[in-house]
């Protein structure tokens, strides 16, 4: 679950970084404009991935072999 949230925030990182630089929004391009559902379903999945990866920050890190 935690790979695929991180996964899932790195997509929006790399479209907010194409935002900034480019004024480009990749899902929105991709998925009718901002305003389509789908493009908001996008958002609000990419928001729930950051929120849980909040979690992380406070979890130690587990070695395993």
């Amino acid at each position: 679950m935690s790979k695929t949230a991180l996964t899932i925030v790195i997509i929006g990182a790399i479209n907010w970084l194409l935002v900034g630089l480019f004024r480009f929004d990749l899902v929105a391009s991709l998925f009718g404009g901002q305003a389509s559902l789908v493009s908001r379903i996008v958002y609000v999945i990419v928001g729930l991935a950051g929120l849980y990866c909040i979690s992380l920050l406070f979890t130690e890190n587990r070695v395993t072999d």
